[in-house]
């Protein structure tokens, strides 16, 4: 069974997909950012009234200890250990949790670096965000860490709260929204900015910027997996989501998917998932299986499992309101 958790502007909606079935909606006062599930909770970061922490069943919701600012903009769970959480803030801070959520640390150091001078977000100006939070595969201790505007930067973590940064690098976006790894590609990452695409063969040391066939630079969510005939092959079919301007993925709603394996991209048009004009942004997920996919955006719903090629609406009766908001935040449990 697959449980989706998608994160829309005023509320989180629980799906179970195989029933087409939305099994709770939670509303917020505060814009919802960015969601994250472990075995035994699930984490939502709102803009205004921090992090929310549901337990027991969603019984109970609880702010955990140790985040200070109202705005939680991004969640990440390590990869090797369910109980460490990564949190980003705006302004720019990033805080671990080592007990499953229950209490954070900030980490430091980030500010302090030469680049944080250059950093702001152009609808408010005087601040910036962490946008993204991605852990290496090959390293679980490096995290790709994601400055909304103006940097893409490395943080290695020690088990004692201690930080190594290293600042943006030349060729590093600096618009970054989404970072993908995949367990099976050690040192590769995918970037989904403003500024373009973006991918590294070396954990972050360089970047390089395949753009042939991408007629939309505009980019918003990446994820990463196979199509079923690349089982054995090692190079990964990407997804990406992407639009004109920031103005036609948020605001007008003019956008598109594209996918890529090997040198082009392709625009994923009349494959069964919305594009074009009236559609904002989607944001992508990977399933499970290598060439499971998920996609949401204002018009629901939607999976392939042939790697995009093919989608199907998880057809269930959304609200109204929704047909009006872009999605924020997404997550599969399968």
């Amino acid at each position: 069974m697959s449980t989706v958790y998608a994160a829309y502007e005023d509320a989180l909606f629980v799906v179970d997909a195989d029933r087409e079935t939305i099994v709770r909606e939670q509303r917020f006062d505060s814009r919802p950012e960015c969601v994250a599930v472990t075995d035994d909770a699930l984490f939502v970061g709102t803009f205004e009234h921090g992090l929310q922490r549901w337990t027991d069943e969603g019984a109970s919701w609880e702010r955990p200890d140790g985040i200070e600012q109202d705005a939680v903009t991004s969640l990440t769970i390590a990869p090797d250990d369910p109980e460490t959480v990564y949190a980003g803030t705006e302004p720019s801070r990033l805080y671990r949790s080592t007990d499953g959520g229950r209490t954070f640390e900030r980490l430091p150091g980030i500010t302090d670096l030469p680049s944080s001078a250059e950093w702001s977000f152009p609808p408010r100006p005087d601040t910036h965000h962490v946008r993204w939070i991605e852990p290496d595969p090959a390293d679980p201790a490096l995290l790709h860490v994601a400055v909304e505007a103006g940097a893409l930067l490395r943080a290695r973590v020690d088990a004692d709260g201690s930080v190594d940064w290293t600042d943006r690098v030349p060729s590093a976006r600096r618009d970054v929204h989404t970072i993908a790894t995949h367990p099976e590609r050690l040192d590769h990452a995918w970037v989904a900015a403003g500024d373009g695409y973006a991918e590294t063969t070396d954990a972050g040391k360089s970047w390089q910027h395949p753009q042939a066939g991408l007629d939309h630079t505009y980019c918003w969510s990446v994820a990463v997996g196979l199509a079923p005939e690349q089982a054995d092959s090692s190079q990964p079919r990407v997804l990406l989501s992407a639009a004109t301007s920031a103005r036609e993925a948020h605001r007008v709603g003019e956008s598109y998917l594209y996918c890529r394996t090997g040198d082009a991209w392709e625009r994923l048009d009349d494959r069964g998932v919305p594009t074009g004009e009236g559609v904002y942004r989607a944001v992508l997920a990977s399933g499970t299986n290598e060439a499971t996919f998920w996609a949401a955006n204002n018009h629901g719903l939607y999976c392939t499992a042939d790697g995009g090629d093919a989608w199907t609406e998880i057809d269930v009766s959304w609200p109204d309101r929704v047909s009006e908001q872009p999605c924020r935040g997404l997550a599969i449990v399968d």
